[in-house]
């Protein structure tokens, strides 16, 4: 086999075409610019994420219309106008989740079947105390905060707040199991319970109560291995199917019941004219504005600023008065006189 000899311009191709190739793992790769920048997440291995984000969501979701319902329910047993928000759906371990509560506090443990184990429902004493004074029929004003165990009779009053929350809740989770939840025993230190390991992952859900201008947190803490059973059930398809599910005759009577004590403005108006800025600030006692409505017309009658009602007016015992002649079903066709 004859020698072959390589020609100079062979050779400055040759040497290029190395550097090319290399360019990606070293020499050279200042000449190709910059490489796009991976985004790298950070992974706290004493806080895995043992439960799926679309599992995260449904929770999120179920529990969201569960503290609407049990916002109105409170309402009603209360009396009185109460807030429910879901707050948060965090994972973290079950020592975190204990040392974040107040001590003295209302802890809860519940047996859940057939999830198996049990699930925590602490009740702030920033909360409590407030719902038991309503209870008791304790009026607006704001009673005084006492950081102290609930005794015998308190308890016996925060129970009947504990198996309401239970009630509503098996209506939320009803779609995806035939909860079943059971109050084992009630403890005001949290830090002597252990349900589950120190470092074993929980699932928090966290809602704020606002009763007035008083507001504090009610903490439902679920250990993943509860969770992890019906884990294949916690998906989007069977949320929907609970969203869709028609309104019980309960829960019509309740809702009506809450919207026939509510309070509306009303207001009754008898005529309509234009003046100028000077014809009003020359407005004394005893001057007459006159307008084009006719005196036997009726009068339009507003509820929240939204006309419903013709009306004459007139007095009933000695008070003015106004009586409904017709109720107003096209609002957009009221013309003004």
């Amino acid at each position: 086999m004859g020698e072959e000899v390589l020609s100079e311009s062979e050779l400055r191709r040759l040497v290029g075409t190395s550097r090319r190739a290399a360019g990606g793992s070293g020499a050279g790769a200042g000449n190709r610019g910059p490489r796009p920048t991976q985004k790298i997440l950070p992974y706290d291995f004493k806080r895995p994420e043992r439960v799926g984000k679309e599992q995260m969501r449904v929770l999120q979701t179920l529990h969201e219309a569960f503290a609407r319902n049990f916002a109105a329910a409170l309402s009603t047993l209360l009396r009185s106008m109460v807030e429910v928000k879901l707050t948060s759906v965090d994972q973290l371990t079950y020592g975190e989740f204990i040392f974040s509560l107040e001590n003295p506090t209302c802890f809860n443990l519940l047996h859940a079947d057939p999830l198996g184990g049990t699930v925590v429902l602490d009740l702030s004493p920033v909360i409590t105390f407030p719902l038991i004074d309503r209870l008791l029929g304790g009026g607006r004003e704001n009673p005084i905060a006492a950081w102290r165990p609930l005794t015998e009779i308190e308890l016996l009053l925060v129970r009947r707040i504990t198996n309401l929350f239970i009630r509503e809740l098996e209506k939320a989770w009803s779609s995806i199991i035939p909860l079943k939840l059971e109050i084992e025993r009630v403890e005001s230190n949290p830090q002597l319970v252990q349900i589950v390991p120190p470092n074993e992952v929980v699932v928090v859900i966290s809602f704020e109560l606002a009763l007035g201008d008083i507001r504090g947190m009610i903490n439902l803490c679920i250990p993943y291995n509860a969770l992890e059973r019906i884990s294949g059930r916690l998906t989007s398809n069977t949320w929907v199917s609970y969203a869709r599910q028609e309104p019980t005759p309960e829960t019509k009577t309740q809702i009506g019941r809450n919207l026939r004590g509510a309070t509306v403005r009303l207001r009754a108006e008898l005529a309509r004219s234009r003046i100028t800025t000077g014809e009003l600030i020359g407005l004394r006692v005893g001057d007459l504005i006159t307008t084009r409505k006719d005196i036997r017309h009726p009068l339009l009658v507003f509820v929240e600023e939204v006309p419903k009602f013709w009306a004459r007016p007139g007095v009933f015992k000695g008070h003015k008065a106004i009586r409904i002649e017709e109720v107003i079903h096209d609002s957009g066709s009221i013309i003004p006189h």
